[in-house]
């Protein structure tokens, strides 16, 4: 790969960006942080405006505890998609979706709540509201307005996103323990032990079929239904 993009580069191919980015990615999932840096701002030199790419590497830097510096770059791409396509783009609520979770990690919930409230809206209105990318959204809404206190608004979201989910993956799929867990959290923090430990045991025994017994999603459900003991 590098090879091969190496020597687009050097012809000035227009595949030369693209190419640099995939071994970026390829570099990220193999937790080479340097050297996916290093090709993603190399395909950058090539295509500075490469939404996809600067996301990329906006990822990348959050990932690596660079929270200034992922925020210019999803702000970046959000620049450039915005002037590329029209304010209800889906590629928009990309760009928008990660500076939510970018302004959460910094602390900035009401701006993070901004974000994610206008990036759900878009993909509702171009995907449809049942859309699993919906879910996701939803998701992300939902640990936001937990996060600011509104159990019973974060409550609605959870079960919106399982409804979705179920819908579109089946009871038993690995997305739709992720939403039982969450639900949960917040039926835990509502004081709904009962109803927590309903979902955490769902939530465990999917994990189960699909993961690993050591698998971090299995101990942290356990950990969960563990909590409701200490109750």
């Amino acid at each position: 790969m590098p090879i091969l993009a190496a020597h687009a580069e050097a012809a000035k191919l227009e595949s030369a960006g693209r190419l640099w980015n995939n071994y970026g990615r390829h570099l990220k999932v193999i937790a080479d942080y340097s050297g996916a840096r290093a090709a993603y701002e190399r395909a950058l030199k090539i295509d500075p405006d490469n939404a996809t790419c600067i996301n990329n590497l906006g990822l990348l830097l959050k990932a690596l505890g660079d929270l200034n510096g992922a925020r210019t770059m999803y702000e970046r791409a959000l620049k450039i998609d915005e002037a590329t396509f029209d304010p209800d783009h889906p590629n928009v609520a990309r760009d928008v979706n990660n500076l939510g979770s970018l302004l959460k990690a910094l602390g900035d919930l009401n701006g993070a709540r901004t974000m994610y409230e206008r990036a759900l809206k878009i993909f509702e209105q171009q995907l449809g509201t049942d859309h699993p990318n919906v879910a996701t959204l939803v998701n992300n809404l939902g640990s936001m307005l937990k996060d600011l206190g509104d159990l019973n608004g974060a409550r609605t979201m959870f079960e919106r996103a399982l409804k979705i989910d179920e819908a579109t993956f089946g009871p038993d799929h690995p997305d739709v323990a992720i939403d039982v867990n969450n639900l949960g959290n917040v039926l835990q923090d509502l004081g709904d032990l009962n109803g927590a430990r309903t979902m955490y045991e769902r939530a465990l025994n999917i994990f189960k079929k699909f993961l690993p017994p050591d698998h971090s999603n299995i101990k942290t459900v356990q950990k969960n239904l563990d909590s409701l003991d200490d109750s």
